[in-house]
């Protein structure tokens, strides 16, 4: 989970920024950056949020960091 980790430091975010924004516990949170845990569809989304990128990107689907376009 390199990918979730760069890009949280890119953003300027401790664990406990991601705690915030996420509402994952920082110890589950660090399971999920360090590959000892896997995240579930509803806590992708809240990351892709938070990070402002893309779900796709945090698979490894797409090097594009970019979020797509979000439907109002």
């Amino acid at each position: 989970m390199n990918r979730l980790r760069d890009l949280r430091k890119e953003r300027g975010f401790t664990q406990i920024k991601m705690q915030m924004l996420t509402g994952i516990d920082q110890s589950d949170y660090s399971k999920i950056e360090t590959g000892k845990r896997y995240y579930t569809f509803e806590q992708c989304i809240k990351i892709a949020k938070a990070l402002e990128t893309s779900m796709d990107y945090l698979a490894g689907l797409t090097d594009e960091k970019k979020p797509y376009p979000r439907v109002k």
